[in-house]
């Protein structure tokens, strides 16, 4: 037996769900990638230490997986175990002006669940919110994170405060760490129902006339540099439009890398690749991805 089949056994022991071979083009915004080698789906933060333990302990390698709206994983897809935290989207009212919400929660349900409760404050993006900060139209999740849980390498949990997360623009002390986030709290701001709905409303609708949410993406695509706008620079270059198979340099907003149909993610990755080089070559700045490169 070889250790994703012992994976495989010792995931089903504990009731977990684990298949083999599952397409990624189901599980990510992109639309896109391979196979993963050994897809996990555990219910709660105790299966999740235990499967992370047993992963360590085996040396085999594990790639935790939320919305997928922020990766692009390879057409191979990937080697050894995705824990998937779908099944762990529970929110919670840990005081008045205080929610709590698993890992798998997205910030739409987050969202919903603040209004519900009259509290606002949080940013209109989704998806990977900690480990990359994620943020919208000047709001980013270190203004309202309190801390976050997780689970080591080892199978035991912890818990990191707002400082110690070391927030800045799509970066957290999350990145390369090997700990998996379980869950977050947020302080958020009382405020009146209607007022915190025209706001969300807002926030929707500029999305909605400003990106190109119609299309497969992972959202914006690279950083934003220093001093300029990713999607002016690439326009400037006369790139929007621009595409390589199914891949396609939005016309809508040159910011973002679209399936327009039919991608690879090596038609995804060309079209990246060629932007970069084009925006170097005839601006000097360089462009940063801000999705993760997968597999």
């Amino acid at each position: 037996m070889n250790n994703i089949e012992a994976l495989e056994k010792y995931a089903l022991s504990l009731e977990c769900s684990a298949e083999r071979g599952v397409s990624m083009k189901n599980y990510t915004s992109f639309k896109v990638g391979g196979p993963a080698e050994l897809f996990l789906s555990p219910e709660d933060a105790g299966q999740t230490a235990r499967l992370v333990r047993f992963c360590e302990k085996e040396d085999i390698p594990v790639f935790v997986l939320g919305k997928g709206s922020n990766v692009l994983v390879s057409d191979k897809g990937i080697k050894g175990a995705v824990i998937f935290t779908g099944k762990q989207c529970g929110i919670t009212l840990t005081d008045e002006n205080t929610v709590r919400a698993q890992s798998g929660a997205s910030l739409a349900q987050l969202c919903s669940f603040a209004l519900e409760n009259s509290l606002s404050g949080l940013p209109g993006t989704v998806g990977g919110a900690v480990f990359m900060n994620a943020g919208a139209y000047g709001v980013e999740m270190k203004d309202v994170l309190i801390n976050s849980e997780y689970v080591s390498p080892d199978g035991t949990s912890g818990e990191l405060d707002n400082e110690a997360m070391q927030l800045s623009y799509r970066h957290s002390a999350y990145e390369d760490s090997g700990l998996v986030i379980t869950a977050a709290s947020v302080r958020l701001t009382p405020g009146d129902p209607e007022q915190i709905k025209n706001t969300m409303h807002d926030i929707i609708s500029r999305r909605r006339d400003k990106q190109p949410l119609e299309y497969p993406s992972a959202g914006s695509t690279f950083k934003r540099p220093e001093g300029h706008f990713a999607g002016a620079l690439i326009e400037q270059c006369g790139l929007k439009g621009v595409s390589v198979g199914g891949a396609q340099v939005s016309e809508k907003h040159a910011g973002f890398v679209i399936n327009r149909g039919g991608a690879t993610a090596s038609d995804i990755l060309s079209l990246i690749k060629h932007v970069q080089a084009r925006v170097k070559a005839q601006t000097g700045v360089t462009l940063e991805t801000e999705i993760r490169l997968i597999g």
